[in-house]
């Protein structure tokens, strides 16, 4: 801090003319992808263009933000204190901007929803579906994907909530965390697989069968190698990864395979009997599923109206 008051208020009122939205965009986008090129493109600029915006952001700051790294970039140490709050600006922004853009609408602000696979296949559809039987206004968006690139999303202010498992403590700075209930993983087969129905697996059953498994870097995929190895099973040596529950529907249903997956992914299909659950104790996976939101985030009458009947529904079906 400086240590002459004349200058901080110098300094602070230079930087409302200096400072411009576009600046906090392009460098959030190469602190999202470690590229100038590939945030060139995602922008929709030319690499000078925004390699001289970052310049720009440097010079308002005093520091350098961005450096070379071998072939490539990382942030510097000042920007790796200034990612976080460029981030959270440039979303708060984005929510006045889409605040305004709804006044006046007879049906109310957009509200974006991000839904992991885990509740994307009945909760969230029948929250929003209760919500229009009783006349709610709003207009209602649904995101699906795996968790970092919902809260990527949710970070730069694209979502106003994600509902699904709580993100890793490395992810969770400025997101604010509503647990609703604990889920675990679950093993099943086709309700006509030659498993169902037996009360203790062979030895060789992921080997015999495909197994598709969560992706790499997906949230629950520690739960899964954690099993595995709690159950004294190796991992299948040639997997099909996937976060597509209806990749992982259909190939199941159609292909004898072997789906480790979250609960609330096949919960339907459970209940509906068209899958049947391994006997495999799945208990160590259980973990929390809920409401993300960005912490400084005021969410819309709407939005809230959603939270809301979701945790009404969750009590309902006793989860």
């Amino acid at each position: 801090m400086l240590s002459d008051p004349l200058i901080d208020i110098e300094f602070i009122m230079k930087i409302p003319s200096a400072l411009k939205l576009r600046h906090l965009e392009v460098f959030v986008e190469v602190a999202r992808k470690m590229s100038v090129t590939q945030a060139a493109q995602a922008l929709g600029m030319s690499q000078p263009a925004v390699t001289r915006i970052l310049r720009e952001l440097e010079e308002v700051c005093e520091k350098p933000l961005v450096e070379k790294h071998g072939r490539g970039i990382r942030l510097s140490g000042y920007g790796e204190l200034f990612c976080d709050h460029a981030a959270r600006s440039l979303a708060l922004a984005r929510d006045g901007v889409a605040l305004l853009r709804g006044m006046g609408e007879t049906d109310g602000p957009r509200v974006a929803i991000g839904a992991l696979p885990t509740v994307a296949a009945d909760l969230v559809p029948d929250t929003l579906a209760r919500l229009r039987q009783e006349g709610a206004p709003g207009r209602f968006q649904v995101t699906s994907g795996d968790n970092q690139y919902l809260i990527d999303l949710l970070r730069k202010g694209e979502l106003d909530v994600v509902v699904g498992r709580m993100p890793a403590p490395r992810h969770m700075a400025g997101v604010t965390f509503d647990p609703l209930y604990r889920e675990r993983v679950a093993v099943v087969v086709a309700q006509d697989h030659p498993l169902a129905g037996l009360e203790q697996l062979p030895a060789s059953a992921m080997e015999d069968y495909p197994v598709l498994l969560p992706s790499e870097g997906s949230i629950i995929r520690p739960f899964v190698e954690r099993l595995f190895l709690e159950l004294g099973q190796p991992m299948p040596r040639f997997p099909i990864e996937t976060v597509s529950s209806t990749f992982g529907r259909r190939f199941v249903l159609a292909h004898r395979a072997i789906w480790v997956i979250s609960h609330g992914v096949v919960r339907p299909d459970l209940a509906a009997g068209n899958m049947v659950a391994l006997p495999l104790d799945t208990g160590s996976t259980l973990g929390p599923v809920g409401l993300c939101s960005r912490s400084e985030h005021q969410l819309s009458a709407a939005a809230q109206r959603f939270c809301r009947l979701l945790r009404e529904a969750c009590v309902e079906q006793g989860l």
